[in-house]
């Protein structure tokens, strides 16, 4: 044991070349990182910079020289790569992309070059940076999708994982000199065809207060489903989290058999767009300003001449699963059912009832339940306070053992509905947590969701 710290947000980042000390990140919200130099020898934490500031930090690593290379958006509203002083906490951005967030980075073995990827509205890239001219280049020979897992071998090889529309998780390889880039495997796919799978179009729209907000659409193949077609909207979780292009799994079903079209979109308070995006939500006072950006994309959606403005569905997880409730609670009008997966109905019982070790952060995005003026707001906002405007089908689906949103969340709100004479599916999976891991259970549930929509969106 070197150190003991107290908090769930701590994470060793990077041995310095030495040895002798390390690089440690403090994961306090997402818009707040605090990094410590720790000795390895005595566990001492010295703390890099003034942990009274608010910035973020992502990924961390030392050069070979000792430098240490860091991202943060400390004078920017992104994500930069830079270099930062341990004894000033000064630090220094090099690579300066204008709008997006650098995300992950690897130093050559000789701190020569540095890999790095760039979040670009959702896609990824993938560029290199001379470390003595500070010059970039870009690789483009790379499909489009999102990137991980960049490493770069001890000969100098970048190698990365690339998921997109129509592969699931590849192994790619570039060579830092020429940019070739090398595919190494071909994911399996179960006998399906890949290449049948649909490439997402950026969809962009001004939200209510002129807030630019954007998703990704999937359409079903026009030749095989033509017409207007019916459409599910997908929110994500987090709610720091992001929509991206990638590989669909299951949800291709819908997409390729039923030509049920997908929209994923990226509401206010969504990753990847900047620091002062991901803060429009902050607070009960904001939180329902999401929704309202939900409202912008159906007005889109309803539009499009491709999209069946009768025949349109949402569902979510986590707090895509509190946004799922809030949408049919604000758009039941315009919506045929939600099915709303391990989903906050609750905010005070939520915040009372999570685990302590997540409750104080989550308090930072949410709100304080404690505060008498909060509390009352977190209650008026909550989707069991407003049950009576729920009048569209609604299936909710929970884990028994979820550390996150406890099952009571569902039986409340299921529970509520019902008693009002609503139309209320519940599926509790007893053996799992904040989400279906097991394939047995996984299976059930994309049946027993096939089912919700085929009755309540396809009329089958």
């Amino acid at each position: 044991l070197v150190a003991e710290v107290k908090g769930g947000g701590w994470a060793l980042l990077d041995f310095a070349p030495d040895g002798k000390s390390a690089v440690v990140g403090n994961y306090v919200s997402v818009n707040k990182t605090d990094l410590y130099r720790m000795d390895v020898a005595t566990g001492r934490m010295t703390p890099i910079g003034d942990p009274r500031q608010q910035i973020a930090y992502g990924g961390a690593r030392f050069a070979p020289d000792g430098t240490l290379w860091v991202t943060s958006d400390e004078g920017s509203d992104f994500q930069r790569l830079g270099t930062l002083d341990p004894a000033s906490g000064r630090f220094t951005a090099v690579a300066k992309e204008p709008r997006w967030d650098v995300e992950s980075f690897d130093i050559s073995e000789d701190g020569r070059f540095i890999a790095y990827t760039v979040n670009e509205a959702g896609a990824g890239r993938l560029k290199l940076l001379d470390t003595r001219t500070r010059a970039t280049r870009t690789v483009s020979a790379l499909p489009a999708g999102t990137i991980g897992g960049v490493e770069v071998a001890p000969w100098g090889d970048v190698g990365l994982t690339l998921s997109s529309a129509r592969s699931a998780a590849d192994v790619y390889s570039v060579n830092p000199k020429t940019l070739a880039v090398t595919r190494w495997t071909e994911s399996e796919t179960g006998g399906l065809n890949p290449k049948v799978n649909i490439e997402p179009e950026l969809v962009e729209v001004k939200s209510f207060d002129g807030e630019t907000v954007s998703g990704f659409l999937y359409r079903p193949d026009a030749a095989k489903f033509p017409g207007r077609r019916p459409l599910i909207v997908n929110i994500h979780g987090g709610p720091e989290g992001q929509s991206r292009p990638g590989f669909l799994g299951r949800n291709n079903y819908y997409l390729n058999e039923l030509g049920v079209a997908i929209f994923f979109p990226n509401v206010r308070g969504s990753t990847g767009y900047g620091k002062r995006f991901v803060a429009l939500d902050n607070g009960p006072d904001l939180r329902e300003n999401t929704v309202k950006d939900i409202g912008a994309f159906l007005a889109r959606l309803k539009a499009d001449p491709r999209v069946d403005p009768a025949r349109i569905g949402v569902t979510g997880g986590s707090y895509g699963g509190y946004m799922c409730y809030a949408s049919a609670i604000a758009y039941g009008d315009q919506l045929r059912g939600a099915n709303c997966v391990v989903a906050i109905s609750n905010w005070v019982t939520f915040l009372e009832n999570t685990q302590s070790y997540r409750r104080d952060l989550r308090r930072v995005e949410y709100g304080d339940e404690r505060d008498p003026a909060q509390r009352a707001k977190l209650l008026a906002i909550s989707p069991l306070t407003r049950v009576s405007e729920l009048r569209i089908p609604l299936m909710v689906t929970t884990g028994g053992n979820d550390p996150r949103v406890p099952p009571s969340e569902a039986e409340q709100i299921v529970k509520a509905v019902r008693a009002k004479g609503g139309t209320a599916w519940s599926l509790l999976g007893q053996d799992e947590g904040h989400g279906f891991s097991k394939k047995a259970n996984q299976d059930y549930q994309f049946w027993t969701s096939l089912m919700f929509w085929q009755q309540n969106l396809l009329g089958k």
